[in-house]
C-alpha cells in the first residue's frame, strides 16, 4: 500500500451511455459525451487532497478508490457542459395545433455551483405552439442537458424559457421548478423539507392572466 498522500496508480474511466427512458426510443443520450471527457485524472488528484486536509488516510481501504469514484461521478453530474441544448430542438415537425402543451414532473438533478452539492426536483414545462411541434421527449432532453453542469435554479429556468422562445418560436413558453437544495438542508441552516419554486414565463405565459392561470390550474390544480 502507498504511504498517506503518495499518489496511487491511476486509470482512464470512459463512461457508458444512459438509455432515454422518457419515450422508449431506440437513440441514447450521452453523459458524458466522448471525445469532450472531463479530466479524470485532475479530480482524482484533488479528491486525494481533499482527504488528506481534512486528516483522512486515502490509501485505507474505505477511501482508496474514492477518488475515481468521485471523477466517474463528476463526468456524469457535469456531461452537460459539453452538450448544446439546441441540439434536441433542431427536429421538428408541422401540426395544426394552438393550444397549450404541458409536460408535467419532469425530473431532474443539478449541483448547486456555490458549493457543490446537489439539487433535485421537478420540471414543469409548457408552450404554445405557433405552427411547429417538437417530440414530447426533447423537452426532458433538454432539461437533462442544462441541470447536468453547476448551476442555480434560477438560471435553469430562465434558460429553458428563453431556449425554447427561441428555437420553437412559440408564442409562449411557461416554466416552474421545484427542487430541494441540499446546501440548504444537509448544511448550514438545515432546514430539511424545504423546497425552492422559481418560474419564468415568456410570450402570452407573461402578457395574458387568462393563460398563466390555465397553466397554474394544470400543474397545481390536483394537489
Amino acid at each position: 500500500m502507498n504511504k498517506p498522500g503518495a499518489p496511487r496508480q491511476r486509470k482512464t474511466f470512459e463512461s457508458t451511455n444512459l438509455t432515454d427512458a422518457l419515450d422508449g426510443v431506440d437513440d441514447t443520450i450521452d453523459l458524458p459525451v466522448r471525445g469532450h471527457a472531463v479530466d479524470q485524472e485532475r479530480i482524482i488528484a484533488a479528491v486525494r487532497e481533499i482527504l488528506l486536509a481534512i486528516g483522512e488516510d486515502p490509501d485505507r481501504e474505505g477511501l482508496a478508490e474514492t477518488p475515481e469514484r468521485v471523477a466517474r461521478m463528476y463526468a456524469e453530474m457535469f456531461a452537460g457542459l459539453h452538450r448544446d441544448p439546441r441540439e434536441h430542438l433542431r427536429k421538428n415537425f408541422t401540426q395544426k395545433y394552438d393550444e397549450m402543451v404541458l409536460v408535467k414532473d419532469i425530473a431532474f438533478e443539478s449541483m448547486c455551483e456555490h458549493h457543490l452539492l446537489p439539487f433535485f426536483g421537478k420540471a414543469h414545462v409548457a408552450y404554445l405552439p405557433n405552427g411547429k411541434l417538437i417530440g414530447l421527449s426533447k423537452l426532458g432532453r433538454v432539461v437533462e442537458v442544462l441541470s447536468r453542469r453547476p448551476q442555480l435554479q434560477e438560471r435553469i429556468t430562465e434558460q429553458l424559457a428563453d431556449l425554447l422562445m427561441e428555437e420553437l418560436h412559440a408564442r409562449g413558453v411557461g416554466v416552474i421548478l421545484e427542487a430541494s437544495h441540499t446546501c440548504m438542508t444537509v448544511r448550514g441552516i438545515r432546514k430539511p423539507g424545504s423546497l425552492c419554486t422559481t418560474s419564468a414565463m415568456r410570450g402570452v405565459f407573461k402578457d395574458n392572466q387568462s393563460t398563466r392561470a390555465e397553466l397554474m390550474a394544470l400543474v397545481y390544480g390536483s394537489r
